[in-house]
């Protein structure tokens, strides 16, 4: 679990590189109306926990660097018996700043009194402006009540800069603490594909192996997914966002399941794909090893000093040449590759970055140019190939053949370690497993 010193740690740093002269504006998430009077789980603003730590809706962190009385300060629901026998407990202000020690804490109630006087006096408001509109309204507000008294001689801030550029390059690199609740979400998740591996066979439907995976993951605590899975046999493992996950599984047919599992915040994201009789067909395993190699060429260029290009190129030059063998496509393998003739089977990249959220923060451009890898990035490797029944010209043996393998992968100082490893993707490894 992360410490608290964890999050002291992460507000410190984020003031350092804000300025005196700032303050930062943090809202935690709120919660959502599904239907009618119920709602949909809570779960935290990332930035708010990668902060704070704290679990509740309806809270405001307030960074002010330099100020004398305290530079840390939260705004949170007040303790209320009645409410949190219905609802639950909160911390309230008092028990809040001692558990994750902020210099001060108010009521959530009580903001807009204290907070116009708290941002009098500062040059610049760092917030996430359009993120949250009915939160922008409220922020407008009381910056223009700071600029009514402009002739009394208040000092109202004179820009508002958008505090996600500082924060989530901050997140684009784990710490200790974060790495140590990856790999325990890495951990569910490749347990959660095993267990589908084993349960997954003709005749049961794909929401079944959804609640299997499920299950597996909160047995290792993490209660809760990552992001909706994806359960796809057969030609549905084609669609690359399919969520119904409520077909028939049948015999000849490949399984495609996508499930990363949540584990105190952190996303693992795992993709591992497996005949549903549990023997590959002789083209099905032949595409299946093309992906395998070319999943393997692509991590072998996460490392340092290497960019998102270098992964994402070496990928499809391998899946490109595989279609070459395969008989799907015709010519010369750089003429294919500057025609991009591998899209129709291969149309989406490589990966993504990985953290808090699945699709984690962190720019991938810098200047104009792909950003380089350095030690504590976690992204995704995730090659593919997908041969739908819709693409013409296409041979009868491919279709209905989805295929994609992905894995959870840090940069290391010295090259690459591989957080889902325990997930199974040898094709003969596989083949053993759901025979025994």
């Amino acid at each position: 679990m992360v410490k608290v010193a964890d999050y002291v740690r992460r507000r410190r740093r984020l003031m350092q590189l804000l300025g005196k002269g700032s303050i930062a504006i943090i809202p935690s998430a709120q919660e959502i109306i599904r239907s009618r009077d119920t709602h949909f789980r809570f779960r935290q603003d990332s930035d708010f926990a990668y902060l704070t730590g704290f679990p509740e809706p309806n809270a405001v962190l307030v960074l002010i660097p330099g100020r004398v009385h305290g530079e840390t300060v939260l705004f949170c629901n007040e303790r209320d018996p009645l409410a949190e026998t219905w609802h639950g407990r909160r911390y309230g202000p008092e028990r809040a700043a001692a558990a994750f020690q902020f210099d001060d804490a108010f009521p959530i109630d009580d903001i807009d009194e204290i907070l116009p006087g708290l941002m009098e006096g500062r040059d610049r408001i760092h917030y996430a402006l359009g993120h949250n509109p009915d939160f922008d309204n409220t922020v407008m507000g009381w910056l223009n009540t700071l600029r009514a008294q402009v002739r009394k001689g208040v000092h109202p801030p004179g820009e508002i800069i958008d505090v996600r550029h500082q924060l989530h390059d901050m997140r684009l690199f784990k710490d200790a603490a974060e790495l140590k609740q990856m790999r325990a979400a890495a951990h569910a998740a490749a347990q959660g594909h095993i267990r589908a591996m084993r349960f997954a066979r003709p005749g049961v439907n794909e929401a079944q192996v959804e609640a299997e995976l499920v299950h597996e993951f909160a047995r290792h605590g993490a209660r809760h997914t990552a992001y909706n899975s994806i359960v796809a046999g057969g030609e549905n493992g084609c669609i690359l966002h399919y969520v119904e996950n409520d077909a028939e599984l049948k015999a000849g047919d490949l399984l495609l399941v996508d499930a990363g599992a949540e584990y105190e915040w952190y996303a693992s994201d795992i993709t591992r794909t497996f005949p549903v009789n549990g023997k590959f067909t002789a083209i099905q395993r032949r595409c299946y090893e093309w992906v395998l190699k070319a999943q393997q060429a692509a991590i072998e260029q996460v490392k340092p000093g290497n960019t998102w290009n270098q992964i994402h190129d070496a990928a499809v030059r391998t899946l490109t040449q595989g279609l070459i063998d395969l008989g799907v496509l015709k010519g010369k393998l750089s003429d294919l590759l500057d025609g991009e003739a591998y899209k129709p089977y291969y149309m989406h990249k490589t990966g993504h970055w990985l953290g808090l959220d699945v699709h984690d923060v962190g720019d991938y451009q810098i200047d104009g140019q792909p950003r380089v890898l350095e030690p504590g990035m976690v992204l995704t490797v995730e090659p593919g190939l997908y041969f739908a029944p819709s693409n013409k010209g296409l041979a009868k043996k491919f279709h209905g053949i989805g295929i994609r393998i992905e894995d959870d992968v840090l940069v290391t100082k010295t090259g690459f370690e591989v957080l889902s490893a325990g997930a199974p993707k040898d094709p003969d490894e596989i083949e053993a497993l759901m025979a025994a």
